[in-house]
């Protein structure tokens, strides 16, 4: 099992919104981790799994104080809360101003989502939502304990441009230097493209062609749905078929593609008996996932 990091450039692309749905259906059990340092969004867009508010003290705020003393994977579950429909958050920062009270300390956390794969009680992979990464922002410290960085990105030319060099700074940053296709570095750099689905493939090819090009060290490895009504029944703010929607469609796509290609990989280091977990399905607002937040 594995940490995937989600983060973005610049602007609201859609990091939030990428990592609830792929944590909804991803086809093993899942931490969901809102470690953006200027703050979540889920404490204020979603219900808990008995019915209230999340609570915004306990989550990567309380896990401060834990992690001074010292981090065992374990004792991650201790800071979570459940969604209702089951999805499991680690709630993120209120404001920014509380990123100082995990000052050093974002190594540590890396390794103990990483090492969660390997609990003996309650294993599972870590989608760590990480916000916008421009800048000296202290959340990449979590890149190198991680099996795969997704940057999110729309398709507009500023953002694609954004993104290819964005990947190149990781690739020289996390891997020592740029590198072409043939000589990808660990963690891999992916690029998620939130595109229209008519055009999807054709940008998916063009981008990935450019990264290649400019060995950027990165490739395209999904398309995610340009839905705003999908976005919307995420959040719970609207009604609908949230299963049946192109957001969620494309997203269970993408985990599905990349639990196929690198999830014997990141299996490995887990428990040979593990028991694979069903993956959390979405529904309407008011049931199961319907109230994930969206957002960023």
């Amino acid at each position: 099992m594995a940490l995937i990091a989600l983060a973005a450039d610049k602007g609201s692309p859609g990091v939030t919104t990428a990592a609830v749905a792929l944590a909804a259906v991803w086809p093993r059990r899942v931490l969901l981790a809102e470690a953006d340092p200027a703050g979540g969004d889920l404490v204020y867009r979603s219900a808990a799994a008995h019915g209230g508010p999340l609570n915004p003290n306990t989550g990567m705020l309380s896990i401060a104080a834990t992690a001074r003393r010292g981090l065992v994977p374990d004792q991650l579950w201790d800071h979570v809360q459940p969604l209702s429909g089951g999805l499991e958050v680690l709630v993120g920062l209120g404001i920014a101003e509380q990123a100082a009270g995990l000052a050093g300390l974002w190594p540590t956390l890396g390794h103990a989502f990483s090492s969660l794969a390997d609990s003996p009680h309650a294993a599972a992979d870590v989608i760590a939502d990480c916000g916008r990464i421009s800048g000296d922002t202290p959340v990449v410290e979590l890149f190198p304990h991680a099996a795969l960085v997704l940057l999110i990105s729309r398709t507009e030319p500023e953002a694609i441009a954004r993104v290819r060099d964005r990947a190149a700074a990781l690739a020289g940053k996390l891997h020592g230097g740029s590198r072409g296709a043939a000589s990808l570095g660990t963690p891999m750099i992916g690029v998620v493209l939130i595109a229209d689905t008519g055009t999807a493939g054709k940008l998916a090819s063009q981008v990935n062609d450019m990264l290649v090009h400019a060995q950027t060290g990165a490739r395209v490895v999904g398309t995610i749905a340009d839905d705003p009504a999908g976005a919307d029944q995420l959040a719970g703010r609207k009604r609908g078929r949230l299963d049946k929607s192109l957001l969620i469609r494309s997203a269970r796509k993408v985990a599905a593609d990349l639990y196929q290609q690198y999830g014997a990989a990141w299996a490995a280091s887990a428990r040979a008996d593990q028991v694979p977990q069903a993956p959390h399905v979405p529904h309407a607002p008011g049931r199961a996932q319907g109230h994930a937040g969206a957002g960023a």
